[in-house]
């Protein structure tokens, strides 16, 4: 009898999950309104303009981005408040817009249950032009997981400092921005090695506060240097202070294109954390590239890390090596004119610390039924993973106006 009612259980979670599924269709499909983000709305452009499919920039997009949030050599649209004051910069309305995520999940963490994550994530984006050389950027999740996470990415970006070619950054960001951007993945499947910490390490490739400094060149190379914390974005510490120790953390990066075609980087990290006596002293090592085509891209990641005491325990010399990278194949059938859209994603994290290792095989399919509204399907084979063997399947919904 008790049986019959899990399986009655589980046959109502997966018939519900598709009517959330279905309504939330129909609601879409039926809408009069087609909602678009910020900066689409404040240029009058299309969200195709830099996105193809969202939210994975073009190469457009990624210019937009790197001009601080304007198009370069056009006038910005107008508006401002006219204060009579030519030292006032301030805007008539603050930019915003939301992206919300909701999934229908099977066997996560090999757990043999269905969920319905919804809403998976909700994000209020905001960003823009404060005056002609500075730019901000910032998102707040009023939920992530089933959690208020609060800000993530909260920088100021001062283009062509003092018309030098540098540009300057100051706030959060993820520290591997320069080399993918993980909030800007079609996938579920995160890019696990930039999300591994050995032992009690807080230091990985995610968020951190700091400074960056960029700057790219006619050649097609580009510089990036950053400073950070190494503390990640967790609160301030009783003496109101953001790091958890006197160490800062540098990392260095190098990429050339190669025609228009191929890209290949290369980067370096070097830091240090916990106190004096019982630190952990970490390098990174990595190189990574993008192949594209009309119809293709491949993104690879390779990240080799050595840490000399990640457990911070005395007199320790149980150093933690660990590597990984992933590599990510997207098909675009039609090019950047594509509503449908396949790709494959494979992770992969060896390390000394076992329930770090990682192997996993993801394929991912999406459609786009509006610009800003993505319909996607995703199974992940976990051939290596902290919760053993396993498959994992999701149906998503993803949205942002």
């Amino acid at each position: 009898m008790n049986q019959m009612i899990l399986k009655r259980k589980n046959w109502s979670g997966i018939i519900g999950g598709f009517i959330f599924l279905f309504l939330s269709f129909l609601f879409i499909a039926f809408s009069e309104i087609e909602a678009i983000p910020a900066f689409a709305r404040r240029y009058a452009f299309s969200c195709k303009t830099c996105h193809a499919p969202f939210p994975r920039l073009k190469d457009y997009g990624t210019e937009f981005m790197d001009n601080g949030y304007k198009v370069k050599d056009q006038e910005t649209p107008r508006y401002f408040i006219d204060s009579g004051d030519s030292l006032l910069s301030l805007l008539r309305e603050v930019p915003i817009a939301l992206r919300i995520e909701s999934f229908i999940t099977y066997n996560n963490s090999s757990t043999k249950k269905f969920d319905l994550s919804a809403p998976y994530i909700i994000k209020l984006l905001s960003g823009g032009e404060i005056n002609k050389h500075i730019s901000y950027y910032l998102y707040f999740f009023f939920s992530e997981r089933g959690e208020v996470a609060g800000l993530e990415d909260a920088f100021l970006m001062f283009d062509n400092l003092f018309n030098s070619g540098f540009d300057f950054y100051i706030g959060q960001f993820q520290v591997s921005d320069p080399l993918f951007k993980r909030e800007l993945r079609l996938t579920q499947e995160d890019y696990l090695i930039y999300t591994t910490k050995p032992g009690q390490s807080k230091i990985d490739l995610t968020y951190d506060r700091g400074i960056m400094i960029t700057k790219g060149l006619d050649s097609g190379t580009d510089f990036v240097v950053e400073i950070v914390n190494g503390s990640g974005i967790s609160e301030a510490n009783v003496f109101r202070n953001y790091d958890s120790d006197k160490y800062k953390n540098l990392l260095l990066r190098l990429s050339q294109d190669l025609g228009k075609q191929f890209r290949l980087g290369a980067v370096a990290y070097v830091g240090k954390e916990g106190e004096e006596e019982t630190a952990n002293s970490l390098w990174m090592l990595g190189v990574d590239g993008t192949a594209t085509s009309p119809l293709f891209e491949l993104n690879f990641q390779f990240i080799l890390r050595h840490d000399s005491n990640s457990y911070f325990l005395p007199q320790s010399n149980e150093s933690i090596r660990t590597k990984g990278g992933f590599a990510e194949l997207i098909y675009l059938p039609q090019g950047e004119e594509s509503r449908w859209y396949g790709l494959g994603l494979f992770n992969w994290v060896d390390s000394d610390q076992d329930n770090l290792d990682y192997l996993t095989l993801t394929l991912h399919g999406g459609w786009l039924f509006h610009r800003n509204f993505r319909l996607t399907v995703e199974l992940s084979h976990f051939e290596r993973s902290p919760y053993g063997r396993h498959l994992k399947l999701s149906l998503g919904l993803v949205t942002a106006f």
